[in-house]
Parts: C-alpha cells; sequence; structure tokens
C-alpha cells in the first residue's frame, strides 16, 4: 500500500514523500526496496544513515533521514500492527478432518476447522469458530469458548475450562496432573489431582508450555494472561489479569501472581508465594518471599532491584577488597607489639 495510507492506518505523522509503495515488513539490518522497517531502541540508531528501506517508523524527536519516516511516540507498537496489516495467515479449512475422531456426544460450533488426527472427547463443548490443527486432544468433559485456537500437539485433559479468543501454541499441554507425592510405607505415595484448570477469556499460552491442575480447586489464568514457549505453571497457581511471563518462568505450587505483573526469563518462584499487582520480576530472579505491588526485583534470593545491582556491583569488586583486607591486616600485626 503507499506510505500515506499506511500512516494514516497506523495513526502515525507522515515525513517524505506518500507516494512510496510498501510492499513489505523488514528489520533495520537488511530492509531494502519495497520494504517498512522501524526503530524503537536509540542503539539501533547507528543503522539509519545506511538504511535502505522504503521507509522507517521512528520516534518523533529522531533523527531527520533521507527516506521517508512514519513518527509516532510508539515505534515498536506501529510497526507490530504494520506486520499485522502485511501478514498472510495462516489458511484454516472450515470443517471436520476426515481421520479426525470427534466423539458423538461432542458439540462443536459453527465455521469449526478441526485437523488431521486430532481428537475430541466424549461431552466436549466448543463454541464457533474454533481453529484446531492437527494432532489436538482434548479430553473428556472440556468447555472452550467461541474462537480458540489450538496448534499442532496441543492436549487439552479432563474437566478443563477454557474462556473464549483463546490461543495454545503448538505442544501445549493444559491440565496434566499436578506434582503431589507423599513418603508413605517406605515408598512414595502419588496423591490424586482432582482439581482442574480455568483459562479464562484472552488467554495465550506458548509452545510446550504446561499448566497442572490443581490437587482440589482449580489452577486459573485469568483474562488476558500472556504465557511464553516452556513455562511450567504448577497445581492450585493463580495469575492474575494480564500478566507476562517470560520463556521458561516456574512457578510452584499455589503461588498467587496479582494483575499486571511482569515476569523476566528463568526466573522462578517457591511454592505459596504471593506476588503483589503490577510487580515486576527480573528474568533468573529466585522468589522465597511475597513481593508487594508495584515492587521491582531481582538476583537470588530476589530483592530490590536497585539493591540487587549494587550487590552484584560489590561482589565483582571482592578480590580487590580480600587482597586489601589482607594488606591491612599484615600492617596491623606488624603494628602490635609482642604480648609478654
Amino acid at each position: 500500500m503507499r506510505l500515506s495510507e499506511l500512516a494514516s492506518q497506523l495513526g502515525c505523522e507522515l515525513r517524505g514523500e506518500g507516494t512510496v509503495e510498501i510492499a513489505r515488513v523488514a528489520p533495520i539490518e537488511s530492509a531494502g526496496a519495497g520494504e517498512l522497517t522501524f526503530i524503537a531502541n536509540p542503539r539501533y540508531l547507528r543503522y539509519l544513515p545506511d538504511c535502505r528501506a522504503a521507509a522507517i517508523i521512528l520516534a518523533p524527536d529522531a533523527p531527520e533521514t533521507g527516506i521517508a519516516s512514519l513518527r509516532t511516540t510508539e515505534p515498536y507498537l506501529a510497526f507490530s500492527r504494520a506486520v499485522e496489516l502485511f501478514h498472510v495467515p495462516l489458511a484454516w479449512v472450515t470443517g471436520i478432518h476426515p481421520t479426525a475422531q470427534v466423539a458423538a456426544s461432542a458439540s462443536i460450533g459453527a465455521a469449526a476447522a478441526i485437523g488431521a488426527y486430532a481428537v475430541i472427547g466424549e461431552r466436549v463443548r466448543i463454541g464457533a469458530d474454533a481453529r484446531i490443527a492437527a494432532h489436538v486432544v482434548v479430553y473428556d468433559d472440556v468447555a472452550i469458548g467461541d474462537r480458540f485456537t489450538a496448534h499442532a500437539h496441543v492436549t487439552v485433559r479432563e474437566r478443563v475450562r477454557i474462556g473464549s479468543d483463546v490461543v495454545l501454541q503448538a505442544g501445549a499441554v493444559i491440565g496434566s496432573d499436578g506434582f503431589g507425592y507423599a513418603p508413605a510405607d517406605g515408598g512414595i505415595r502419588r496423591l490424586l489431582q482432582g482439581g482442574d484448570v480455568v483459562l479464562e477469556d484472552e488467554v495465550e499460552v506458548g509452545a510446550n508450555t504446561t499448566v497442572d491442575r490443581a490437587m482440589v480447586g482449580s489452577t486459573v489464568l485469568r483474562r488476558g494472561v500472556k504465557l511464553d514457549n516452556l513455562i511450567m505453571v504448577a497445581h492450585g497457581c493463580t495469575i492474575g489479569e494480564h500478566s507476562m511471563l517470560a520463556a521458561q518462568v516456574g512457578l510452584s505450587g499455589s503461588t498467587r501472581i496479582g494483575a499486571w505483573v511482569r515476569m523476566g526469563g528463568q526466573a522462578g518462584t517457591g511454592g505459596h508465594q504471593h506476588i503483589g499487582d503490577g510487580a515486576t520480576v527480573a528474568g533468573r530472579a529466585g522468589v522465597l518471599g511475597d513481593v508487594a505491588p508495584s515492587a521491582t526485583i531481582g538476583g537470588f534470593p530476589a530483592v530490590d532491584q536497585g539493591r540487587w545491582r549494587r550487590m552484584v556491583t560489590a561482589a565483582a569488586r571482592l578480590p580487590e577488597l580480600f587482597r586489601r583486607v589482607r594488606r591491612l591486616e599484615r600492617l596491623a600485626a606488624a603494628e602490635v607489639p609482642d604480648q609478654p
């Protein structure tokens, strides 16, 4: 489309020739003729002089450039919307593939697409416009809302409840048994995981992420929760509305996370921890106690991020400090006279 039209759709200020034709989007390092790129992080401004893109999305105060630009206070968000405009979506074929197994007691909404070798269990209820890829398995007594998307090899276990506009990426497992065992009679007794999992509307779960069912009650992901790939949500956890967890986060059992929480990659919690609304947990942090609302923490064990940074800085100086202390000890010992 023409750049002037794109500027209008993205709500950006146009600087330069509006008749430029845009056919694709591309990263700043490789963008060329007919392509739109962006810079959101000032670190990448070094690429601007050599940029060969047809146009670029920039912040209003970014340097002027020899190519046309779209100016906005949110370059990354504007570019993500441009990606959506030029994206060719996956083509889903409406209907049930001949190799799919759908139980007679299951209820499937209108305009569903169910792929090859998918299995839909007894008494399952799925709303309208479902998109279920090959080899997806939905166990008995699952209830799912409208516009459900499950990519290949997703497994949804028995009695799980899922809202509308939920997306499960390939290999996600929802409702697997929680890790419940106890020593008994000289061995280890398996504890029945009799609860379920609830995914509210607009939840998205990344590839190969697991959400375990509760022992009793429910493991709950509230509205708008976004989970990255390879995340472990243990039994009985609750994640509040619009919280986002990056790859390889691990939540121990009965962790309670508030609304709008952000957790960086490989962060983890001990069991029964509470993270307050709006808190931020840095990547690889180990949360071993409750976290106050709006706090920003990092390190292991996790502490206030400012304190953690000072601790890391001090740790890097420990060898030097150790040598200084040893030298001062030797000087002090030389100045002390021998005792009778």
